[in-house]
């Protein structure tokens, strides 16, 4: 479990697209916020999702990068992300589901020259 404060793990997923995405890929950018939902069906998440959607221009001024997260496999991701109309990445496990216990949002700051990977802000855990 991590802690509030200690170092996002450089997780590694893949968009609907079937592009690796990397968190380090985002070292020194903007902040970064990954949304790991509980599954596209659970309809709590559904609502937070589109709170971000409605607050994207918000987001965007601050210079927060919104991503998704999904325990789904890509073509049922890809297929959510359509029919949802959800206009930022959508990421899934590479080559396995990953299942992510419940819905937990993570705030990537944005990294300095001192600092080798962003910090998190709220704590995100991961389970496999």
């Amino acid at each position: 479990m991590l802690e509030t404060g200690s170092p996002a793990p450089d997780v590694v997923l893949e968009d609907t697209d079937g592009r690796t995405v990397r968190l380090s890929d985002y070292q020194g950018d903007n902040a970064v916020l990954v949304y790991f939902m509980r599954s596209t069906s659970c309809p709590v998440c559904n609502r937070h999702v589109q709170d971000l959607i409605r607050r994207r221009d918000e987001l965007a001024a601050a210079g927060v990068r919104v991503l998704v997260a999904v325990p789904e496999d890509r073509q049922a991701a890809a297929e959510w992300k359509v029919r949802r109309q959800i206009p930022f990445p959508v990421l899934t496990g590479r080559r396995r589901l990953i299942y992510f216990g419940a819905a937990h949002l993570a705030l990537l700051e944005r990294t300095t020259a001192s600092t080798s990977r962003p910090a998190t802000r709220p704590v995100t855990a991961l389970a496999r």
